[in-house]
């Protein structure tokens, strides 16, 4: 198994490509940390992981509270003695209509960036005294290009995602952690999303892309696997788009 014997938190792990990846990394060995804000959806996921005799727990977990993340670590140490791997994967839509809107720019900053942020100030201790970790940011194709159907504070937070994500990489290597991003592109949509919802939106958004459909979960739950793995022990500071060629257009 590709993660046997390795302890994974991975936040927004209720739901979408956080529920996938985390019952994917179960089936490959992992122990399982769901962390989230919905209760009821992350024990569901525990329980499927359960089901098929894997190992996981839940833990509640805002991204944007210092506390929040210190008690995840503290209980994910407790329970399995080491943290191995990170999946920064929550996060909230910026389809907002309103472009301009500051509480959207502010919400991007707060839970799309400053989350990521914590969550890596969090487990880097940890990780540091074991000598070994994987990290994997969830960014976006939006990190890359400015778009017509999300906040510009969306665009913003993932672009701040990639390029921290970079310099984590540079200033943790020689504590042998390896911090990546992955970046999806047009996913079934979120439970935040506004304007990406639309029917006609997501059409002409699909229209740009060379594949010309849109991702499946579990595709961005396989590149988090390979990152999370030590199949990628010589890889750090890169950007795998997951994204039907978008980015190659």
């Amino acid at each position: 198994m590709r993660l046997e014997n390795k302890v994974a938190i991975i936040t927004g792990a209720a739901s979408g490509m956080g529920a996938s990846t985390a019952k994917l990394f179960a089936t490959e060995g992992a122990s399982v940390v769901v962390a989230d804000l919905m209760k009821s959806e992350g024990g569901a996921v525990v329980a499927e992981i359960g089901a098929i005799g894997g190992e996981a727990r839940f833990q509640l977990l805002d991204v944007t509270n210092e506390a929040d993340w210190e008690s995840v670590v503290a209980a994910t140490i407790a329970a399995y003695g080491q943290i191995d791997i990170l999946v920064n994967n929550a996060g909230v839509s910026g389809s907002n209509p309103d472009r301009l809107n500051i509480d959207t720019w502010d919400e991007q900053m707060n839970v799309n960036a400053k989350g990521v942020f914590l969550g890596m100030r969090a487990v880097i201790p940890a990780m540091q005294q074991a000598g070994r970790g994987s990290i994997v940011n969830i960014s976006s194709i939006s990190g890359f290009v400015g778009q017509n159907f999300v906040h510009m504070g969306y665009n913003a937070a993932k672009g701040a995602v990639r390029l921290a994500t970079k310099a984590a990489a540079v200033q943790f290597a020689n504590d042998g952690i390896r911090v990546n991003s992955v970046h999806p592109g047009v996913m079934p949509a979120m439970r935040t999303s506004q304007m990406t919802a639309d029917p006609e939106v997501r059409r002409k958004m699909l229209s740009a892309i060379p594949m010309g459909r849109e991702g499946r979960v579990e595709e961005v739950a396989y590149t988090n696997l390979f990152l999370a793995s030590d199949e990628s022990s010589y890889i750090t500071g890169i950007e795998i788009p997951v994204d039907g060629g978008y980015l190659a257009m």
